[in-house]
């Protein structure tokens, strides 16, 4: 059973990763109101929105490699308090320039998922592992805290104030976690001897296949949170206060499951429950690809129009479930990392959570560009789906690797020749 020490440790971690990814996705409300104030084009609003995301992705990779040589607790704190002056700056950002560089510095906030699951996974057993990582993971909820309260003061106090009042939060939970937060087992912190190098590891194909089905189940849902606004905007109509509102049922619904698939994970294993999360994002994506579409058949006496397109609820219906899915999924890749790199867990999933996270930066760009390349907006989900088909492949080809190396070696273990009662 969990001690109390654990239980503290989860529940303090969880709240200061949804303090760190509310930040990290507050460009995702700022940038919305400033794309007509300074009137920028596409590409610019798809740069500053994407800049938090590159930082975030690639600063996980060092921190992946510091939390496995010093105390998790004392980085999380450090990290925390480091995004604070880019929050500040924010109040006298004039342009788009400024506003960029901000981003890029405020990214470092998402290098708080590497560090923190590192600090959960020393509390809890191996059997807990993914129970631990799911509630964790709830900590993405942050996104939906900055969708509500984000809109809010700048309806009431203008776009320079966001920084100032996030900075501030940043500092209180920094302080409450420095102050509550329980410090790591001894026994966490002398498994370094155990660890592969980073060489070992970057050679090992199975790491580059966890990273790829991360980069869906994390990556997309990152890039859905940044895209969606727009994507109800200009394909339904929708008003902006509409479009959050829809966003955030995504985002909030996504980020609660996660504890949730953790329990799955544990009973039923990773490997299990992220095939069953593609099958079904698999249905629901091949019905959000299909453009709106009138066919016209020519009849005997008179042509007949057909018409077929999704309409706002059905859409949102099956965003909510691919939201279920991916909420599994980022559940059962940890819980996988877990059970093949348990003396990794900062190198490992360091490594995986960086090539996740690059989704939020380069899907964002990619969808831009295959609307602009197809004309439709349903391309958006056409790309995610041949992403996915990809990653289905590989798990196909993994499983079936596996199941031959394990005749193999059962076939060498077992020789007849040396039988001893023949």
């Amino acid at each position: 059973m969990p001690t109390s020490d654990a239980n503290r440790g989860l529940l303090c971690a969880t709240f200061a990763f949804a303090a760190n990814f509310s930040v990290w996705t507050l460009y995702a409300v700022i940038v919305l109101p400033l794309s007509s104030l300074w009137q920028l084009t596409v590409t610019e609003l798809g740069a500053l929105l994407a800049a938090p995301m590159l930082t975030g992705a690639l600063s996980r990779i060092p921190f992946g490699s510091l939390v496995d040589r010093y105390a998790a607790k004392k980085l999380f704190v450090i990290q925390m308090l480091s995004c604070v002056p880019a929050l500040l700056c924010l109040y006298i950002a004039t342009n788009y320039y400024q506003l960029l560089f901000l981003g890029l510095w405020i990214g470092v906030s998402g290098a708080s998922f590497t560090i923190g699951i590192r600090y959960v996974c020393d509390f809890f057993p191996r059997g807990q592992q993914g129970m631990a990582m799911g509630v964790f993971g709830v900590g993405n909820a942050g996104a939906a805290i900055t969708l509500v309260f984000a809109p809010w003061i700048i309806d009431n106090f203008g776009w320079h104030w966001v920084g100032p009042v996030y900075a501030v939060g940043l500092v209180l939970v920094a302080l409450l976690f420095g102050f509550f937060a329980p410090s790591q087992p001894v026994h966490a912190m002398q498994s370094d001897t155990q660890q592969r190098t980073w060489y070992q590891l970057l050679h090992d194909p199975q790491i580059w296949r966890l990273g790829l089905y991360y980069y869906f189940v994390f990556g997309s849902f990152l890039a859905l949170l940044l895209w969606l606004p727009y994507y109800y905007i200009q394909a339904y109509q929708l008003s902006i206060t509409q479009a959050m509102a829809f966003t955030l049922f995504f985002v909030a619904t996504s980020s609660v499951v996660r504890a949730l698939g953790g329990w799955f994970a544990d009973k039923y294993g990773g490997r299990s429950v992220n095939w069953s999360v593609f099958w079904v994002c698999l249905v629901c994506l091949f019905f959000l690809s299909y453009p709106p579409t009138t066919m016209t058949i020519h009849g005997i006496k008179q042509d007949v129009y057909v018409s077929f397109s999704i309409n706002v609820w059905v859409f949102t219906f099956l965003l909510f479930v691919i939201g279920l899915a991916q909420g599994f999924g980022r559940a059962s890749v940890f819980k996988m990392i877990h059970e093949n790199y348990p003396n990794e867990m900062g190198h490992a999933g360091g490594f995986v959570a960086a090539i996740g996270a690059l989704g939020g930066f380069t899907l964002p760009l990619l969808f831009g560009a295959v609307v602009d390349v197809f004309g439709f907006y349903s391309a958006t989900f056409m790309l995610l789906y041949a992403v996915l088909a990809v990653c289905m492949m590989l798990m196909y080809f993994a499983i079936k690797a596996e199941k031959f190396r394990r005749r193999l070696s059962e076939a060498a273990q077992y020789n007849f020749l040396e039988d001893e009662s023949l």
